[in-house]
Parts: C-alpha cells; sequence; structure tokens
C-alpha cells in the first residue's frame, strides 16, 4: 500500500496534490481545517497551530500508516499575512511560526517513525524561501525557516532511504494569493507579468513537480524552483 498524507489539500496546490496521489494509486489523507473535496480523499480534521489537534490526527493516521510501504510526506499548508518588520506583533509572528514550521516539526516528529525506505518529505516552501519583498515579514521568515528544516532534514535522515525536497513555487493562482492581493485584477495581472510566460502558475503544474520530486530520491537535498522564470528585481 502507498499512502500520501497532504497538509492543507483542501484546495490550490493541496487539492491538485491530492488528486494526482489519488490518481497515482496512492490512499491519501488531507490535514487541514477543511475538506478536500476530491473523491476518495480521506479528510481528517486538523487545526494546524495546536499540538493537541496535530497529535490526535496522527493517532488516526498510525494504522493505515503503519500497513504502507511507502508514504509520501507533504507540508503543503501555510498561513501568509501582510506585515512589516517594524509592525509585526511577536503573537502575530507566533501563529505564522505554528502553521508554517511548527507544525512541520510535530508532524515529522510523529510519523517519521512509520516512514519506511522510499518514502518522502516534500515542503512547499516559495520563491520567497531564498528572497524577499516588503510587506510579507511573517510568511518570509516562515518560508526561510523551512529551506534550513529540508536540508537539516536531508542531513539527519542520511542512510534511512527516506528523501526530501523543498519545491519553490512562483506566484500560483490559489486563494492564499488572491486574497493576499486583495483580489485586485490589476495587481494580479502585474504579478502575472513577473515571469517569461506573462501567466500566474496553475496549481496542478506544481502538484506534477512535488509528484514527481516524491518519485526521484536522487533529488534529496535538493531547492527545486518553479517559477516559470521569475524576473530577477
Amino acid at each position: 500500500m502507498k499512502t500520501a498524507v497532504i497538509t492543507g489539500a483542501s484546495v490550490g496546490i493541496g487539492q491538485a496534490t491530492a488528486q494526482l496521489f489519488l490518481d497515482g494509486g496512492y490512499q491519501v489523507f488531507n490535514l487541514s481545517r477543511r475538506a478536500c473535496p476530491v473523491e476518495g480523499v480521506n479528510n481528517i480534521p486538523c487545526d494546524l497551530s495546536s499540538d493537541e489537534a496535530i497529535a490526535a490526527a496522527c493517532d488516526a493516521l498510525a494504522a493505515p500508516l503503519g500497513q504502507s510501504e511507502v508514504i509520501a510526506l507533504v507540508h503543503n499548508a501555510s498561513q501568509m499575512l501582510k506585515d512589516s518588520t517594524d509592525s509585526c506583533a511577536n503573537q502575530q509572528l507566533r501563529a505564522v511560526l505554528e502553521t508554517n514550521v511548527v507544525a512541520i516539526n510535530s508532524l515529522n516528529q510523529h510519523l517519521l517513525p512509520l516512514m519506511k525506505e522510499h518514502s518522502s518529505i516534500t515542503y512547499v516552501g516559495s520563491t520567497l524561501s531564498e528572497k524577499a519583498v516588503p510587506g510579507s515579514y511573517s510568511y518570509v521568515v516562515s518560508k526561510h525557516a523551512q529551506l534550513g528544516m529540508m536540508r537539516a532534514t536531508c542531513q539527519d535522515l542520511m542512510g534511512s532511504g527516506i528523501h526530501t525536497t523543498l519545491v519553490c513555487p512562483g506566484f500560483t493562482d490559489t486563494e492564499m494569493l488572491r486574497t493576499h492581493l486583495g483580489n485586485d485584477p490589476e495587481i494580479e495581472a502585474a504579478i502575472a507579468g513577473m515571469n517569461s510566460f506573462n501567466r500566474l502558475i496553475e496549481p496542478a503544474e506544481i502538484a506534477e513537480l512535488i509528484y514527481w520530486a516524491h518519485h526521484n530520491p536522487v533529488m534529496n537535498g535538493a531547492v527545486l524552483h518553479a517559477n516559470l522564470g521569475q524576473k530577477e528585481v
């Protein structure tokens, strides 16, 4: 049996990834506050900012994962706020880090003992895992942290047969991006023009890269840029 555990698979990249793994013959579990609408996906309601909720979700996963020969763990869920260096309160920063960083650590701790050789851990980062833009302070901090987590994971799991990658999407047509941009068509058009194809990336395109990375352990420790050739500014 092959299993994919995906956080935040209710919409966007996570939903597209769930569909792809399901089509590939995997049993798929979505850990999220909202259900994934894809038929056949197993939804486990989970508030990723809560240690207790994560522990309960992992308890529910123990039996099916214990029977799985291969597990794909995809850390996709993220929280993105508008903030800056001089305005981000500690409480706000902690809230973002709980979902974008601490939840990942918790899930790794719970699920790694169940993961066998040929399994993988994929971190879904961002272009902002390696650079920064104004007005996204806490998100940038958290995405840089995910890059460090992936690299540390690679080193710590040497010899285990479990591989890891960081997929860094560019501007992708998701609910999170549109909300962050205020659903402003002019801003969306400007953002779409910041790559060589003058369009937003489709969630399914990122899902294909996540799926490919899981099946290619040669990419262990790699940062995979998926941004349509983003313009450097």
